[in-house]
């Protein structure tokens, strides 16, 4: 009897813990890919604009014909130590993919977004389009210096 009753508890319990069945479930999902985007495209909310030169202190900036490669040795660094967790150069994370910056976005635009994005954010129509786009994600103020924000618009040249 003893062993009757071991053997029916024993294929219960094989029986049981059998193949489990996976329930899907309606409503948040997380995908964990990286998007890849080629510079030259971007959403058809947030146009090209190389006209805009942003909100903030910065209203010119020349580019020499060659790039300076100890101002972008420099804003390598910083963007490395600041700019990196939101931001890749081909590839579309947090924020947007940077390869080609200056094809869609004047130097002016860029460095007012690095110093200044609070502002950007609440008055620029180009700095609202991408916030849209970006799921309300707001780049945060890094408080970056107009010198170290040159120094990273050169270095964005490099990409």
């Amino acid at each position: 009897m003893r062993k009757l009753f071991s053997l029916i508890a024993l294929s219960t319990l094989v029986i049981s813990c059998g193949e489990k069945k996976e329930e899907k479930k309606e409503g948040f999902e997380m995908n964990r890919t990286k998007k890849e985007v080629k510079a030259e495209t971007t959403s058809q909310e947030v146009p090209v604009d190389l006209d805009n030169k942003g909100v903030g202190p910065i209203t010119n900036v020349t580019f020499d014909d060659t790039i300076n490669e100890e101002m972008a040795a420099a804003g390598k660094e910083k963007f490395q130590a600041i700019c990196t967790a939101c931001h890749m150069a081909d590839q579309r994370l947090i924020g947007p993919a940077l390869k080609g910056v200056y094809e869609r976005r004047s130097p002016e635009w860029v460095m007012n977004m690095i110093i200044n994005p609070d502002k950007m954010l609440k008055e620029d129509p180009i700095a609202k389009a991408l916030l849209k786009e970006y799921n309300n994600a707001i780049m945060l103020n890094q408080n970056v210096s107009e010198g170290d924000a040159r120094n990273i618009a050169e270095y964005l040249r490099t990409l």
